[in-house]
């Protein structure tokens, strides 16, 4: 169910890319001949999500997380189906900003959500699985553009692609208020001994706190925390690079000498290996315990695949490696987002974390957003340069704090002795500062 609902979620996001191909800058923002204004609307989606990640993380925690996703799932379809009915730029940045902001409900609530469920050594497979429909959305949704570019209606084609896409997010969202569970502790569908098994896997390596809660201590102490700071480096990089794929990979294909529907027909094949690539590390990941070396290897990659286009005039050369920066971009965020939750050590201090290193990546997504202006077309050298060293900062800052934390668990096991990573660990009070909690590197 979380993986239709954010296929779907990722559709309605990325979809004004295969828009902007389809004519929409023709019809409402007067031809857009500098691509300040379409820079501007792919833009107020992330205004939104940047800005209220935080407080919908944290207020989330205090609803049924059936209802809080479901709300937001519901609220994007329909902002992105209203997105037809616009006429001029004003009212396209309103519905991207309405669509951002219930986005905004959703995706940083996922990593918390699956803490609740599943362990650390768990989590990879279940978060890269999920986070891999970001991937086929991508690919989905050129093949879609593609259809619809095909209908013949007195309705323009980029108006149609948006009701496509956003009315099937409003259905799912309500199912999901009906379908999903909140906490494993409080599913009425487990017996007893099933709840107690669930709370003793939530428990794991942390401390379960009490459902509908929130410890502000430790809100205060993710916000004073320099690691997540870290992390949103490395995410940094990484959305930066996503967005500019969402939002310019049909353009940018378009401009190796595939025009109208076959550019969206060939945006799809790279978005497809890279969630294969994305399916098949993260079980690894977990079974090796270890996301530290694997996203470095994979910001690496991604540089290179921007370093090539920088380089190369090569049309097939070119467009391989647009199969390297999806594959390392979509690995990348997923690799982030199973890796940061289980290191920060309380549902609190996630609650406020994961949208915090979340809300400074996605600045990243509003650059990317705004790196390929027309005026750049077609080797785009400044996006290129920017997206490549932002990948290798990624890679870098990656093999950092992996660093750090093998490190610091070897410190804490030579001060306090070995300590069970399957045994409950009381973080009430320090969070992951706790003497018996390990971080995963």
């Amino acid at each position: 169910m979380l993986m239709l609902v954010y296929f779907l979620g990722y559709l309605d996001r990325a979809n004004l890319g295969n828009a902007r191909i389809m004519g929409l800058p023709d019809d409402i923002l007067d031809g857009d001949p500098t691509g300040v204004k379409f820079a501007l609307i792919n833009t107020a989606f992330y205004f939104a999500y940047i800005t209220f990640q935080l407080p919908a993380t944290i207020m989330g925690k205090k609803f049924s997380q059936n209802f809080w996703l479901g709300v937001a799932a519901t609220g994007w379809g329909f902002c992105c189906a209203m997105q037809a009915l616009t006429y001029n730029f004003a009212n396209m940045f309103i519905a991207r900003f309405l669509v951002g902001l219930f986005e905004s409900m959703f995706s940083p609530n996922i990593s918390l959500y699956f803490t609740y469920f599943f362990t650390r050594q768990e989590i990879g497979a279940r978060l890269g699985t999920w986070f891999s429909c970001a991937s086929l959305a991508g690919a989905f949704g050129g093949l879609i553009a593609f259809g619809v570019q095909q209908i013949n209606s007195r309705v323009e084609n980029w108006r149609l692609l948006f009701i496509i896409e956003g009315f099937p997010a409003v259905i799912v969202g309500l199912l999901c208020i009906k379908i999903l569970p909140d906490r494993p502790d409080t599913a009425t569908w487990l017996n007893e001994d099933e709840r107690q098994l669930a709370v003793m896997r939530m428990s794991r390596g942390g401390l379960k706190e009490k459902p509908r809660t929130i410890n502000a201590r430790h809100i205060w102490l993710a916000v004073r925390d320099w690691k997540i700071y870290v992390y949103g480096v490395v995410y940094f990089g990484a959305a930066s690079a996503a967005s500019a794929l969402a939002a310019f990979l049909p353009t940018i294909v378009q401009d190796f000498g595939y025009v109208g529907a076959q550019a969206q027909l060939f945006s799809v094949p790279p978005y497809a290996v890279g969630a294969v690539v994305l399916i098949i590390t993260m079980p690894f990941s977990d079974r090796l315990e270890s996301r530290g070396i694997p996203l470095t290897l994979a910001g690496l990659l991604g540089g290179t695949g921007f370093l090539l286009l920088i380089v190369s005039e090569n049309v097939h050369v070119r467009y391989v490696s647009t199969f390297m920066i999806c594959t390392s971009t979509f690995t990348s965020i997923g690799l982030a987002i199973s890796w940061f939750p289980y290191n920060i050590g309380s549902e609190s201090k996630r609650a406020a974390g994961i949208p915090l290193f979340q809300a400074i990546g996605q600045c990243g997504s509003v650059l990317g957003a705004n790196l390929f202006p027309n005026a750049e077309a077609p080797r785009y050298f400044l996006g290129f340069g920017v997206s490549c060293g932002l990948l290798y900062l990624t890679g870098f800052c990656a093999l950092c704090l992996t660093a750090y934390y093998r490190y610091e668990n070897a410190r804490r096991d030579r001060q306090y002795g070995q300590a069970d990573r399957n045994a409950a660990v009381d973080t009430s009070e320090l969070a992951d500062n706790a003497r018996d909690f390990r971080y995963t590197v």
